[in-house]
């Protein structure tokens, strides 16, 4: 089975648009590379990266329950990312930054930052922040602020094949391209 690499993600790209489909916007997991792939091949398409994704990758780096208070606050901050509009995020994002600046600064006796995944954190948001909002610059567009409706469609048509664990890769191409055909 191929993993999804970026030539994978490339060709099934490519054969979509042989087969004539066009895109009103595109919404992303963050899976490094895919977006510079997306801006080449669709220079002019707009690209929304998934809400859902940049929270885990919050998560995974602070816990549920981030111990300082800048932890506390960049968490409080991507819990209403769904619901805010562009300039208050980036305003409180700014803030956030300015005010923990010093202390993101920090280093240990080895010259390391002592707070990498706060740093990482503020990192991922600042950088991805162009692309969290998409949806509501171009709201005419209803592109999705996740990959979420996709993400459920996959599991369930896994969750069918995974019954019939014993099929010959033929078989189970057949099958998953009468599951793709009839949905």
């Amino acid at each position: 089975m191929e993993s999804e690499t970026l030539a994978v993600i490339r060709k099934g790209l490519q054969h979509l648009i042989d087969q004539g489909w066009k895109f009103s916007g595109i919404t992303v997991d963050g899976r490094k590379g895919t977006i510079t792939l997306i801006k080449q091949m669709f220079p002019e398409t707009p690209i929304q990266f998934c809400i859902f994704h940049q929270k885990a990758i919050i998560r995974r780096n602070l816990t549920t329950k981030p111990k300082t208070e800048c932890g506390k606050e960049i968490r409080i901050l991507v819990s209403f990312l769904a619901f805010t509009h562009e300039p208050l995020f980036l305003d409180c994002l700014a803030d956030i930054k300015e005010r923990y600046h010093d202390f993101l600064e920090e280093r240990n006796e080895q010259k390391k930052f002592m707070h990498r995944k706060l740093r990482s954190s503020l990192r991922s948001l600042t950088v991805n922040a162009p692309l969290l909002f998409t949806w509501q610059r171009y709201h005419e567009l209803h592109i999705p602020s996740t990959t979420n409706s996709c993400d459920g469609s996959f599991a369930h048509w896994k969750n069918k094949v995974k019954i019939h664990r014993g099929l010959k890769k033929t078989r189970r191409a057949k099958m998953i391209q009468n599951l793709l055909a009839n949905s």
